[in-house]
């Protein structure tokens, strides 16, 4: 199991530059964790920067893995770790996520250099 940050699911739907770099974790739908915060800013995202179309669709495929939905337990772990490693709310979402479950992060998001668990794509 393993967890791909907005980012990475942003440069796959938009075709971007690290498309690529992203697919091989991106294909292994049962293996994937979506923290809820991952769907809401992916939606955003496509909705606002392409289409509500291309953002439906998204969160549709997004959906065929496993979304974990922000819950007390999660908040806490997201709040302890924000405190501890400065991160964004977003961000300690997703790292708290990772390691509730003790999950791999893929990103490119450079607020995450250095953290346990985390690769850099």
């Amino acid at each position: 199991m393993h967890i791909v940050d907005s980012c990475g699911w942003l440069e796959w739907f938009s075709n971007g530059r690290l498309a690529d770099a992203y697919a091989p974790y991106l294909r292994k739908e049962g293996q994937l964790l979506v923290p809820a915060v991952v769907l809401f800013e992916v939606y955003k995202i496509l909705k606002r920067k392409i289409s509500e179309d291309k953002a439906v669709l998204a969160v549709g495929f997004m959906k065929r893995s496993t979304l974990i939905p922000f819950e007390e337990v999660l908040a806490l772990k997201a709040a302890d770790t924000a405190l501890q490693n400065n991160l964004a709310m977003a961000d300690a979402m997703v790292y708290a996520t990772a390691l509730l479950y003790k999950v791999q992060i893929y990103t490119s998001d450079a607020d995450f250099q250095g953290l346990p668990l985390v690769q850099i794509v």
